[in-house]
């Protein structure tokens, strides 16, 4: 079991309380004003050790790793244009459903993306 540690539970709570998925580099950010002794490696050492907990996950994008709290299947959504990597709820067992129906294997799962503008930059685009 790993010993308590305030700089671990900042980082969980800087993650628990937002819809985007941050890198290393902007959690580090965020919490250097609270946290001045706080150092970028103390960032991606608790980070790891939180996902080998299973209490958060990675995703990796082009060129970097984003951290995401919520744990549970779900999709991803990446904008094009800013990057931005979101949440989108969607019923991963019909998913399934659909791609079994036209292969003849045994489907276990899935990983879902979405690619295209979010709702910003979609937005802008109409402005």
């Amino acid at each position: 079991m790993i010993k308590y540690s305030k700089q671990r539970q900042a980082i969980k709570d800087q993650l628990s309380n937002r819809g985007d998925h941050p890198t290393a580099e902007t959690l580090y950010s965020e919490l250097k004003a609270s946290m001045p002794n706080l150092s970028i490696a103390t960032v991606y050492r608790n980070l790891k050790q939180l996902e080998g907990m299973g209490e958060i996950s990675t995703i990796i994008t082009d060129g970097a790793t984003r951290y995401d709290y919520n744990v549970k299947p779900h999709a991803h959504f990446f904008c094009s244009r800013c990057g931005d990597v979101l949440d989108i709820d969607t019923d991963k067992d019909e998913i399934v459903k659909i791609g079994q129906g036209s292969f003849t294997g045994s489907i276990e799962g899935c990983e879902v993306k979405f690619y295209g503008l979010c709702p910003g930059c979609a937005a802008k685009s109409r402005a």
